[in-house]
């Protein structure tokens, strides 16, 4: 059994940079020097496993295994999720029947931002509470290339949609894994995000139509986006208050469409933007021309038909009675021999000292990415492909994705690595000792762990134990801090490797990861500092410590 060292140098500033090493080499590698993504993970990776075994003393074999057991896991759910949405996508695309739903959407408007505004927020927030793991970012990011849009717009724009659901994503799986890991009632955690959240929930509607067409732009159309906002804000506070974490965003997303497309239906704005933005610089491969709303004929009924079956497959692979009842047919749990229960996390990061399990879940039937296989097995044989058509298509899918797969496996190695090693949490412990700005920066950690592993679920597993300890230490409530480390959270998402990959893929633009990474990287420090600032205010200031227990 080996235990962690946070501070390996005796030195917390020195130990705290050399721990940022591979997350800056990662980043560097992507943002500054454009080196492509699977290189790039690959360099991350090695300075991961460098770290680990050099400067924090963990055994060889054990950073190796860490590394295959996150390799496994990018692979099998992420990637299984991304490989199938994509071949979905090419069987629309293939057959014409995606630039027939691109102009029945114009029926709800041909406005530009509005098209923006109902998939990538409410349509992507759908996807995000029924499956998560990257799942509303590869079909929405598909989706707005496939109306025009930009591949930086589509897969920046969809990024920053996917922010304000997170925390509730997967049939409310992170604020479950934050309750475990913390000991905390569940409902009362539900509650607290869902007092947090939905201020964003409003927010991030305007900026991401600001960040798509500037503030001028962005007022024209104020009205529907915050309709968008406040009908999604408004059920998300009231089912994570008074019903749990499970349905708040299949419900709140439901509600938005239906709120935004019935007023849409009376309110149209003065001059609709029906041409695409784009400055100078961006490609125009995927430029459109002014789109015809179209009457609802059978073309149009066919072309939505694969997506109301993905949306039916994954809101049922999604639920836990179908879930359990696959995996009694049949899962396998495989302990990593060598790695599980050998590597002890210590406080101060847990108040006990208690062993990491790694046991790899091999649960192919109950996977969000076999539901959307399934999905795009019907729907291929509805637009009529044979089998052979259909297994032709799945193989030209794996080499398109073939890169991005492996930067993804890459991508979770890293983040592996970095959790048994323990490197993660020393970053987190120098954002802890910040004293009376801790509500601040214990928010910042929240973000930090999900920008680093690409899951809020990881983060919360990763730091919930860690927020609470340092909250009782410093005389916050425990459940404040959990909570804004969920809530901080969904801010690193866009930033997160693996997220800008799947972007990055779905649309087709594989290798420009770095100015991905560029577009967003304001918006998500900027919003993770606005929900810093919310949770000091709910520790210190009236009345919004009356939002707090």
């Amino acid at each position: 059994m080996w235990s962690q060292v946070y501070d390996p140098f005796g030195d917390m500033t020195l130990s705290t940079v050399v721990a940022a090493i591979p997350v800056v080499v990662l980043l560097g590698a992507i943002g500054i020097w454009e080196i492509r993504a699977h290189i790039a993970a690959m360099l991350g990776l090695i300075a991961a496993l460098v770290v680990a075994i050099f400067a924090y003393g963990m055994p060889a074999e054990m950073a190796g295994l860490a590394a295959a057991y996150g390799a496994a896991f990018g692979l099998m759910p992420i990637g299984w999720i991304i490989l199938n949405v994509i071949f979905l996508y090419q069987l629309t695309s293939e057959k014409g029947d995606f630039a027939v739903l691109q102009r029945s959407i114009s029926a709800i408007s041909d406005d530009r931002r509005l098209q923006l505004l109902f998939i990538a927020f409410s349509l992507g927030a759908f996807f995000e509470g029924a499956a998560g793991f990257g799942t509303p970012v590869a079909v929405t990011s598909a989706m707005l290339i496939g109306l025009g849009f930009s591949p930086l717009a589509a897969s920046g724009l969809s990024l920053i949609a996917n922010t304000a659901p997170v925390a509730f994503g997967a049939l409310g799986t992170p604020v479950i894994a934050l309750a475990a890991v913390t000991g905390l009632d569940l409902h009362e955690l539900s509650g607290m995000i869902g007092r947090q959240l939905p201020f964003f929930s409003v927010i991030v509607p305007f900026w991401l139509v600001w960040a798509f067409v500037g503030f001028r732009k962005m007022l024209e159309v104020w009205p529907p986006v915050l309709v968008a906002g406040i009908s999604f804000a408004v059920p998300q506070y009231l089912v994570s208050n008074f019903h749990g974490p499970w349905l708040v965003d299949i419900v709140a997303a439901i509600v938005s469409m239906a709120a935004l497309a019935g007023f849409l239906r009376i309110w149209r704005p003065t001059e609709p933007m029906t041409l695409m933005p784009r400055a100078p610089s961006e490609s125009t491969a995927f430029a459109h021309p002014e789109v015809r709303q179209p009457t609802f004929d059978a073309a149009v009924r066919r072309a939505w038909a694969p997506w109301i079956v993905l949306s039916v497959f994954v809101f049922l692979w999604g639920a836990p009675q179908v879930r359990a009842g696959l995996d009694g047919i049949w899962t396998a749990k495989i302990p990593v021999a060598g790695l599980n229960e050998m590597v002890q996390k210590v406080p101060p990061v847990v108040a006990e000292p208690h062993l990491e399990h790694a046991v790899y879940n091999f649960n192919i039937l109950s996977a969000t990415g076999t539901g959307i296989l399934l999905a795009a097995i019907i729907s291929g044989l509805f637009l009529g492909y044979g089998v052979s058509g259909l297994l032709h298509m799945y193989l030209r899918t794996i080499w398109l994705v073939r890169y991005s797969l492996l930067t993804i496996a890459c991508m979770l190695a890293i983040g592996f690595v970095t959790r048994y090693a323990g490197t993660d949490a020393t970053l987190g412990l120098a954002l802890a000792n910040t004293g009376w700005l801790y509500p601040l920066f214990g928010t910042l950690i929240g973000w930090l762990g999900v920008a680093l592993t690409g899951s809020d679920t990881a983060s919360n597993v990763l730091f919930g134990g860690l927020q609470r300890v340092t909250a009782e230490q410093l005389g916050i409530n425990p459940v404040l801090m959990a909570s804004a480390n969920s809530s901080g959270g969904v801010m690193g998402k866009m930033i997160d490797a693996q997220s800008i990959v799947v972007a990055s893929t779905a649309t087709r633009w594989y290798g420009h990861e770095g100015s991905i990474l560029r577009f967003v990287f304001f918006h998500s420090v900027a919003l993770a500092v606005l929900v810093g600032l919310l949770v000091m205010g709910q520790a210190y200031v009236w009345p919004l410590t009356l939002l707090a227990p």
